[in-house]
């Protein structure tokens, strides 16, 4: 729970639901997973370290997802990279983006577009390119064909569905296949347990940042979502460093 009144951005007539902390700079920017929102316990725990901290905070809902208009069928990760960015720009000084899952594609994707304005980024559980390595070549062929993608979730019983518009906008938003230029502190916590995203992944991104201050910290046990009060300890951990660089 919550004690943030709902605001309401309008981005090219779209309303986006957010939560918004007032505080000093850095603003830390919460970027959610696919499907998920920005109500979750990693989401929710941040906020409450920035309250502790003084910092401001930024939470909000993709358009599609959560409370924010917009149908989910239609959200495309190019979308809610240009969601992310218009918030961005409306607000001021010195940010750390920190991304969840897809939102650490999204966090990286910020940091190269925003330059002047991103201090840091801290990706958890990071998927940079999960529409290239997580399909297999049959499910991806069914995307095109089919125009979705339907699994069940190892998290509720609400299937998990991938509509060819995100994915597509997914292809064509990778990172990992060149440099990645950003060169500033770049934080990664994973789990060396986690079954959705690799390890692997989160060491080719550390790879094709520019960056020389990139780390990667490894949760023994932990799986893709890291909720765990230990584990978002140990996120926070990381978070409290990069703020006080």
């Amino acid at each position: 729970m919550t004690d943030l009144d709902l605001s309401y951005h309008e981005i090219e007539g779209r309303r986006l639901a957010c939560r918004i902390r007032s505080g000093k700079a850095p603003t830390l920017l919460f970027l959610p997973g696919y499907a998920s929102d920005m109500d979750g316990g990693k989401a929710t725990a941040i906020d409450a370290f920035a309250a502790e901290q003084g910092l401001g905070c930024i939470r909000f809902d993709y358009s599609g997802t959560g409370l924010s208009d917009g149908d989910f069928a239609e959200g495309t990760l190019a979308r809610w990279l240009d969601e992310m960015l218009s918030l961005i720009d409306r607000s001021e000084g010195p940010l750390i983006l920190i991304g969840s899952s897809m939102g650490g594609w999204l966090a990286l994707h910020g940091a190269i577009r925003r330059l002047d304005r991103v201090q840091a980024v801290l990706g958890i559980a990071a998927a940079p390119d999960f529409t290239e390595w997580g399909f297999t070549a049959d499910q991806k062929a069914a995307i095109e064909k089919d125009g979705k993608w339907e699994e069940a979730s190892p998290y509720d019983g609400e299937p998990f569905v991938t509509h060819r518009g995100f994915w597509q906008s997914g292809q064509d938003l990778r990172l990992l296949e060149e440099p990645i230029g950003y060169r500033g502190p770049v934080r990664f916590v994973h789990g060396d347990r986690d079954e959705d995203v690799p390890v692997s992944v989160a060491l080719r991104a550390m790879r094709q940042l520019t960056s020389e201050d990139v780390q990667l910290k490894l949760i023994k046990g932990g799986g893709h979502r890291l909720s765990e009060p230990r584990q978002i300890a140990a996120i926070l951990t990381e978070l409290h460093e990069l703020v006080n660089r």
